[in-house]
């Protein structure tokens, strides 16, 4: 086995310096080459330098040449293009000149005839408008004057009017002041809403609902009851105006105490006043078991609800109260209450009348069956007339021989249509 390894030892030492050698040879023979490839690219640029400057030189030459031919061509050409170009100018000039001399002259004499004709034309506008302004002018004046003075009479009349306006509310403001004039207000109030609504049977005035009593309340209403009689609704006005007025003006003020005591007053007023309608004017069976306080003005009103005295003065004192609209309210209420009441009282009257009307309709309609019985025998006896008779009348003139129509009309002695119209 060494000696095996030994001989590859030994193959492979003289096939490295072969390699060797082949390798030295080879490195020779390309130095060699790139020598030779260096002389003959040196020849080569050589030769290509002397061409080249050679070949730059005629080209330098010839461009000196053509350059030196182009320059004095083109100092020729632009002497002979500036030659021209300044006898063109010189002749553009003058022609120039003299259009422009012509049309300084032409617009200066269509400038002058211009303004002579707008000069007269302003003139005639000047006038114009002058008459127009003066016309128009005059119109617009009088106008204006006329229509100042119906403002004026319209502020005159207004004047008068708020002067009519200040004395009423001066006159109201006295009403009001007034305790019994105050209470005929609220009085005419409520009447007015009643006449409105109501039928003058359906309420009275200035009644006494109590049996035996001087108490007269202002209005009360007859509500009808079941035997045909009715009871009394007394209705009175109130309208506690110190108080009312003190109220407001301390809700103007801003005072909480004021306001406090204002409202406790004005609380204090009203349950007197209901308690005053239920002693003089509530008497059951002969009234309603409740009366109606009718508060002349919505604030007024507005402010006894915002205070609950609705529920204190219907619990204490059976007492209602009542604003102008919840009034016209209540009475219409009242007022389909009536109609529904007559009509069940009529409505025993409406039955008979309906049995009266449905005897009446079967005599009608035994005689509507008669009538067309008969007229079923007349149509049947006019029928036998026009078929036999008229048919055996036909037969017994067959043989008779017909005239003409304008004899027929002498024998008989008839006219035709046309005369007889």
């Amino acid at each position: 086995m060494d000696k095996s390894l030994g001989d590859k030892m030994s193959g492979l030492t003289d096939q490295l310096g072969r390699f060797e050698t082949r390798l030295q040879g080879f490195t020779a023979e390309t130095t060699q080459n790139l020598t030779n490839i260096r002389e003959t690219v040196d020849k080569n640029l050589h030769t290509f330098t002397g061409e080249t400057k050679q070949n730059l030189e005629i080209i330098r030459s010839t461009m000196d040449k053509n350059l030196h031919t182009f320059t004095g061509e083109t100092k020729q050409d632009l002497e002979t293009i500036r030659e021209t170009v300044d006898k063109n100018l010189h002749t553009f000039t003058g022609e120039t000149k003299q259009d422009l001399e012509n049309i300084r002259v032409t617009v200066d004499k269509n400038l002058r005839a211009m303004q002579e004709d707008n000069n007269k034309k302003l003139d005639d506008m000047r006038q114009i408008v002058d008459e127009k302004l003066q016309k128009t002018l005059s119109e617009r004046m009088n106008e204006s004057f006329k229509l100042v003075n119906e403002r004026l009479e319209q502020v005159y009349k207004g004047l008068g009017e708020m002067q009519t306006l200040a004395q009423g509310v001066g006159d109201l403001k006295k009403v009001l002041t007034n305790v019994k004039t105050r209470g005929i207000v609220g009085e005419i109030q409520l009447g007015a809403i009643l006449e409105d609504i109501l039928a003058p049977e359906q309420y009275e005035t200035n009644v006494a609902t109590v049996p035996n009593s001087r108490n007269v309340v202002e209005y009360a209403v007859k509500l009808p009851v079941e035997d045909g009689s009715f009871v009394w609704l007394p209705i009175d006005s109130k309208f506690p105006g110190d108080t009312y007025g003190a109220l407001r003006d301390a809700y103007e003020e801003g005072s909480r105490e004021q306001i406090d005591a204002c409202v406790k007053q004005l609380i204090a007023t009203l349950k007197s006043e209901a308690k005053d309608i239920h002693d003089k004017y509530l008497a059951p069976p002969h009234t309603t078991e409740f009366g109606i306080m009718f508060l002349p003005f919505e604030g007024l009103y507005a402010e006894a609800v915002s205070r609950g005295m609705v529920e204190i003065l219907q619990r204490d004192y059976h007492v209602n109260l009542a604003g102008p609209s919840t009034m016209a309210a209540l009475l219409n209420s009242l007022q389909m209450s009536f109609r529904t009441i007559a009509i069940q009282k009529r409505s025993g009257e409406v039955w008979s009348v309906l049995g009266a009307v449905k005897t009446e309709f079967d005599k009608f309609e035994a005689c509507l069956t008669q009538t067309q019985n008969r007229l079923d025998q007349a149509s049947r006896e006019l029928d036998k007339l026009v078929g036999t008779r008229t048919r055996a009348i036909r037969r017994k003139l067959k043989g008779v021989t017909e005239l003409s129509e304008s004899e027929t009309q002498k024998v008989l002695d008839i006219g035709t249509d046309s005369e007889e119209e």
